[in-house]
């Protein structure tokens, strides 16, 4: 079994001592089982990964000391996702999946469709956290406060990319707006990754799509890509998972050794 990873805020540097935070000593203690003399592996987006030894176990917390360097540290793309919430078991599975698809910043924003319970930035940013340990990344996603779309479209860098998954067509009157004015295929909206910028984001609406006012704003703005992710009408969940998928492999590290 591997050595079990854990994120940690201090400074890694050989030799040093590290204090467990009650809820990383817990999970270390009861939940690994690790006792005095086992090892695990320390690391931080600064710092990158060390190799740590259990030396204090009781019932206050546990603490090591860093024994050797493991590995640098690895930045995650500048990838940033921006999603309408939902009931909350979709809503911890966006924020999971995400995090372990190497998305950056997380941002919960309200579109004029989005019914949700209230979003708790305390239980989104432990999942985060835990997916990062579990998944070889160095850092987890930044959680931030949920906010209405046009603010947090307000200032936007216009450098930033900004893909907007819209199944819909232009037609009011026609189901899910007709067949007219949809967007590409999203492998065809984002080619061959040649020319992928820098700074990427994805925006994914609610359960029932965009409003045609929503629809109109965000596909007048320069720095917005709509697409498509197919002929099916995908859960919220579902779409994030499948077009942060395609953004990876396209645009993403998927394709960078």
């Amino acid at each position: 079994m591997a050595e079990p990873r854990l994120l940690i805020e201090q400074e890694l540097k050989a030799g040093a001592a590290i204090a467990l935070d009650e809820a990383q000593a817990r999970h270390a203690g009861t939940v690994l089982r690790l006792n005095v003399g086992d090892t695990l592996r320390l690391f931080n987006a600064n710092d990158g990964e060390w190799r740590a030894r259990i030396v204090e176990k009781s019932k206050r917390g546990m603490a090591a000391t860093i024994a050797e360097f493991i590995r640098p540290a690895r930045a995650a793309p500048d990838l940033d996702l921006l999603f309408a919430p939902v009931k909350r078991h979709a809503t911890d599975l966006i924020v999971e999946k995400a995090a372990e698809l190497g998305v950056r910043r997380i941002f919960p924003v309200t579109t004029q469709r989005t019914i949700a319970e209230t979003v708790r930035l305390d239980r989104l940013s432990a999942i985060a956290r835990e997916a990062a340990q579990q998944t070889e990344r160095f850092d987890a996603p930044e959680i931030h406060e949920a906010q209405s779309l046009p603010r947090a479209l307000d200032g936007w860098d216009a450098a930033r990319r900004l893909i907007y998954a819209d199944e819909a067509g232009d037609d009011p009157n026609a189901p899910w707006g007709g067949e007219t004015g949809r967007a590409l295929p999203i492998a065809e909206a984002l080619g061959d990754g040649s020319e992928a910028p820098l700074a990427l984001a994805l925006l994914i609406g609610p359960e029932g799509g965009f409003t045609m006012e929503e629809r109109r704003m965000l596909r007048s703005l320069p720095y917005v890509v709509p697409v498509s992710l197919g002929p099916r009408i995908l859960r919220a969940e579902t779409a994030v998972i499948a077009a942060l998928s395609v953004i990876q492999a396209l645009w993403g590290d998927w394709g960078r050794a």
